[in-house]
């Protein structure tokens, strides 16, 4: 298995980022051209991953609907952090902090529009780590 950890700034509003170049350039740099599987895993209790498509306004709807479920009020008993921070404790029971995606010749199996996406609803922490892993075939 060859791994990698990269740093993420997400700033401090609800976002969407898209981590597919960084993970085709991961592949590039470790899969040499062989099959398997690319895991992609935030070690994080308040942030998540999502294969969606982006650009089109899926990401914002993402957003959006993760607002309506999750909204940033007092309702949360977990109450440290900014106002609502506890949804961001409840987010990756919805988002999972993981995904794998097959890779075939060095290649990510993704669909046409889909993206391997970072969410995070977090604003008091500012600061995500990534772990990128290929597990060989």
């Amino acid at each position: 298995m060859r791994s990698q950890t990269h740093r993420t700034h997400t700033g401090g509003d609800d976002v969407v980022i898209d981590l597919t170049d960084r993970c085709r350039r991961f592949l590039a740099e470790e899969a040499e051209g062989a099959d398997g599987l690319l895991h992609v895993f935030v070690p994080h209790a308040t942030a998540g991953l999502a294969i969606i498509e982006t650009g089109a306004g899926s990401d914002d709807d993402l957003l959006a609907a993760l607002g309506e479920l999750l909204p940033a009020d007092d309702r949360w008993r977990h109450r440290h952090g900014s106002r609502g921070h506890g949804r961001s404790h409840v987010m990756p029971a919805l988002l999972p902090p993981y995904a794998t995606v097959p890779v075939l010749a060095g290649r990510l199996q993704l669909g046409t529009w889909q993206s391997i996406c970072l969410v995070d609803l977090n604003v008091d922490n500012t600061e995500r780590e990534i772990r990128l892993s290929f597990l060989q075939g």
